[in-house]
């Protein structure tokens, strides 16, 4: 069985179907459990955005959980400091999907309360995800102004009231996401990358990679992704305390990543955001896949434009032919320097930029 498992295409309900049974996820069901889904509904504002779930992979979730003989399916979020969770709801499909299918909606802003202490601190939590027998998490893959990146750890911050998610603040964030990683397992996670903001949680700079990852494992899950974005998942606090707490481990070259239909990666380089936009005079295109585009895009922010010298070539138009410049992925490997991958991940291309840069 792998441990990462990665869908690509166009039709995120049909993709996530896909996923769940390709990890044999069915054989973990019986029609009797109570499952609760976890999506990332920070705010009122369309997945497109880049800010919260695609209703489309929780339809996915939802269909596969039924043709299990799952009705007792429950969708639970509160969305952070200020935002109204009915809004988000509303806004970004949620309610129509619960009428569509007969799922309960949950404000866990208003759920009852559960003290626990765990790694030394006292965590107040949701009761309703407490109580799931097969808790699900459906996070987003994005940046984070303050933690750099948020996707399956982050994204339990929506199993708990207000109250805490103030305090969280006041104890730097990392602690306390840590030790509530203890306490919420989820026992699997959908991470939805389908097109996550590209510097900041409330979207408006989306990156296009039209993929889905699924897995058991939050950390492996989070440092993973958080790799594909340019970020060494050592640099995220909460997630070393977590991988320290026996919460998961990290990504690594023993992982086994199963990868569902390569061939139907996107081709071409899709609309980005603004923030994204003022990358592309230090790329040269030709036909690159969302995922490689996105991962180069994703290296550049982290180590700012300005410090690289003249284009970077990507895509597959570039098969085949030599190029003076630098290259990134297996497309452009006729490039004087030239990095493999298919996709590479954004990481990986930053300590090559940086590297071609000496």
């Amino acid at each position: 069985m792998a441990s990462i498992y990665i869908n690509n295409g166009v039709r995120p309900q049909a993709m996530t179907r896909e996923l769940l049974e390709a990890a044999g996820v069915a054989k973990k069901l019986s029609p009797t459990l109570k499952v609760v889904i976890k999506p990332n509904l920070v705010l009122a504002r369309p997945a497109v955005e880049g800010a919260t779930t695609h209703p489309e992979v929780v339809e996915g979730i939802v269909q596969f959980l039924k043709d299990c003989g799952v009705s007792d399916i429950t969708v639970a979020e509160g969305s952070w400091l200020g935002g109204d969770t009915r809004r988000a709801w509303e806004v970004c499909g949620y309610a129509a999907l619960a009428k569509q299918y007969g799922l309960r909606l949950i404000d866990t802003k208003k759920d009852r309360l559960v003290t626990r202490k765990l790694a030394g601190l006292t965590l107040s939590l949701c009761q309703s995800t407490l109580e799931a027998d097969y808790l699900i998490n459906a996070p987003v893959l994005k940046a984070h102004c303050q933690t750099l990146m948020t996707c399956c750890l982050k994204n339990l911050k929506g199993c708990i009231p207000d109250s805490e998610k103030r305090r969280y603040h006041t104890l730097s964030l990392h602690e306390p996401i840590a030790a509530l990683a203890t306490a919420i397992r989820p026992d699997l996670h959908v991470v939805d990358s389908l097109c996550g903001d590209l510097s900041f949680e409330e979207g408006g700079n989306p990156v296009p990679t039209h993929r889905i990852l699924l897995g058991f494992d939050p950390v492996l899950l989070d440092s993973y992704g958080a790799a594909l974005m340019g970020i060494d998942p050592e640099e995220i606090r909460y997630l070393r305390l977590a991988r320290d707490y026996g919460v998961g481990r990290f990504a690594g070259p023993d992982t086994r990543v199963a990868e569902l239909h390569p061939e139907d990666r996107p081709r071409g380089r899709a609309h980005t955001g603004r923030t994204a936009q003022r990358y592309t005079a230090h790329i040269h295109e030709d036909s690159a896949c969302s995922a490689c585009y996105a991962a180069l895009i994703y290296a550049l922010h982290k180590i700012g434009a300005s410090h690289v010298r003249g284009p970077i070539h990507i895509g597959q138009g570039l098969r085949g032919k030599t190029i003076s410049g630098v290259g990134v992925g297996n497309c452009a490997l006729g490039c004087t320097h030239s990095l493999p991958g298919c996709p590479p991940k954004g990481l990986d291309i930053v300590t090559f930029l940086r590297n071609c840069d000496e």
